[in-house]
């Protein structure tokens, strides 16, 4: 196996080059990336592309690390369900003690359908919770529901009222608080329609406590996705320490406070150091300003998890040049990872197997520029721009790194595409923890 310094493109634990062995004299071939024991080669023969895979080592040690980053601290992880909802992963999670974090009634049963018994650690966040939602999440006995408007928190207390149960209430408040991210996926300023200013939340948490079956329990702050400084989450954190300290003047019994999550990842050649020391930043910029005010630390993690756990392989259908532009023309599609036409977020991307040959013995070109486009019919179906790659061959397979999160989940049948296979490695095995759709699953509801 070779070093992290010689492929930077791995990502250890789970995905990581090895040298493949051939010929009776057994000796070294090329460098082929796998999924722990497993490569990942042999995934998309047997499965066929483009396919999703996960590491179960990554995973763990993710969650491990976050866990491990607020010991410090009282608190329980509420895994970020939006991020990857797969059953399994759920279940794979669960199993750790991990606590879950749903923006929908859909997302609510998918973790009652994983552990019933989690739904004591279920928090229930977003704007338009319906009353059928409501209902059902007060049923199950979540842990706490995050309130985004006042509105809201009467259909909550009528909800509650019709059965007879006492609702736990945190207000999700909005600190005006900037963050460096992508405009689609910050939350934390005015302009935003998530949660309540902040300004605001003392009255309103009058009222709540008021209401005969809800029940203050906490306050909840959510300022974006894919942060990568940690100092607007201190700042958001300090102006939620100052309200809490209000908050008990006023009567208000506070022993949460969720602090959302956010915390992005490096999508550009990682270290293998990065994340553990980031989180451990990320860990002290929160607990700084909770000192001495004896509440539970809720947190939200998705993509910090299970990012880098997943990767989404992908065959090259055909080369293509046009006046010199290269383009490879990929299986995979925009609507199996949006998320570069969306965003326009990087990738990186890598063959599966190095040091392979190229288009011809004759080309000496060891790398190229070239785009890497998907089938769909809309320029916006791309992965990569003016990418430097090593040349491959037309049959020849990539991998997209860092897929594990907001890539099934954000994936469509747009132009009637069948979603593709996800399979979950964990060490020398493999297991399929979703099956490919095929076309006629996608007709069956169609009258």
């Amino acid at each position: 196996m070779t070093s992290r310094s010689q492929n930077p493109a791995a990502r250890p634990p789970g995905f990581v080059y090895h040298a493949t062995k051939r010929g009776l004299l057994r000796r070294d071939g090329p460098l082929a990336l796998h999924c722990e024991d497993v490569p990942v080669q042999k995934l998309a023969e047997q499965y066929g592309t483009p396919i999703y895979v996960y590491s179960v080592a990554m995973i763990r040690g993710r969650y491990e690390a976050f866990d491990a980053a607020f010991r410090g601290q009282p608190h329980t992880i509420c895994y970020s369900v939006k991020a990857n909802s797969n059953l399994t992963i759920l279940r794979l999670l669960a199993r750790k003690g991990c606590g879950f974090d749903v923006v929908s009634g859909g997302e609510l049963e998918r973790v009652l359908a994983a552990d019933r018994k989690a739904a004591k650690k279920v928090v229930f966040s977003g704007v338009g919770k319906t009353r059928e939602e409501l209902f059902a999440a007060l049923k199950a006995g979540i842990m706490l529901f995050n309130v985004e408007s006042e509105s809201e928190l009467w259909a909550l207390a009528e909800c509650a009222g019709g059965l007879h149960k006492t609702a736990p209430v945190a207000l999700r408040v909005n600190p005006d608080v900037a963050a460096e991210t992508h405009p689609y996926i910050s939350t934390g300023l005015r302009k935003h329609k998530f949660g309540v200013p902040i300004g605001e939340a003392r009255a309103l948490y009058a009222k709540a406590s008021a209401a005969p079956y809800l029940k203050v329990r906490g306050v909840s702050v959510h300022i974006g996705s894919q942060i990568t400084e940690v100092a607007p989450f201190g700042e958001a954190m300090a102006r939620v320490a100052d309200l809490v300290h209000e908050l008990r003047a006023d009567g208000h019994r506070i022993d949460y406070i969720d602090a959302g999550g956010g915390l992005g990842i490096a999508y550009e050649k990682p270290s293998p150091l990065e994340f553990s020391a980031g989180v451990a930043a990320y860990a002290r910029a929160l607990a700084a300003p909770l000192r001495g005010l004896d509440v539970r630390l809720l947190l939200e993690p998705g993509r910090s998890i299970i990012g880098p756990a997943g990767v989404l392989l992908t065959s090259v259908i055909y080369r293509k040049e046009n006046d010199g532009k290269r383009f490879l023309v990929v299986d995979a599609a925009m609507n199996d990872l949006i998320r570069p036409a969306l965003y326009g977020a990087y990738h990186e991307i890598v063959p599966v197997v190095l040091g392979a040959g190229s288009v011809a013995k004759s080309d000496i070109r060891k790398n190229e520029i070239t785009d890497i486009v998907g089938p769909v019919c809309e320029t916006g179906d791309f992965f990569a721009r003016d990418r430097e790659l090593s040349v491959i061959d037309e049959g020849g397979l990539l991998a997209i790194l860092d897929a594990g999160a907001y890539g099934m989940v954000l994936a469509s049948n747009y132009n009637t595409r069948p979603r593709p296979a996800e399979v979950l490695v964990s060490g020398k095995s493999a297991k399929v923890i979703r099956r490919k759709e095929k076309i006629a699953d996608l007709l069956r509801a169609e009258l």
